[in-house]
């Protein structure tokens, strides 16, 4: 919803750094396809894992892994 009223898909701040990479280590397989079809960089950098792939790798989420992969991680 709030990618829809325009919120900026690649925000950096707070804990994880940005959206993909909270939800990538929270496991949130329909939300990390959400922001990648909204155009969220697979590769940005920040937050306490450095970016969604080491996120989703530490947390042990090998389909988010999968799909973070797929799409040029």
């Amino acid at each position: 919803m709030l990618l829809d009223k325009g919120a900026e898909v690649n925000a950096q701040g707070g804990r994880f750094g940005n959206a993909l990479q909270a939800a990538s280590s929270k496991g949130h397989g329909k939300i990390v396809q959400m922001l990648l079809d909204k155009g969220a960089e697979v590769n940005a950098q920040g937050g306490i894992f450095g970016n969604a792939l080491q996120a989703a790798s530490s947390k042990g989420h090998g389909k988010i892994v999968q799909m973070l992969l797929d799409k040029g991680a």
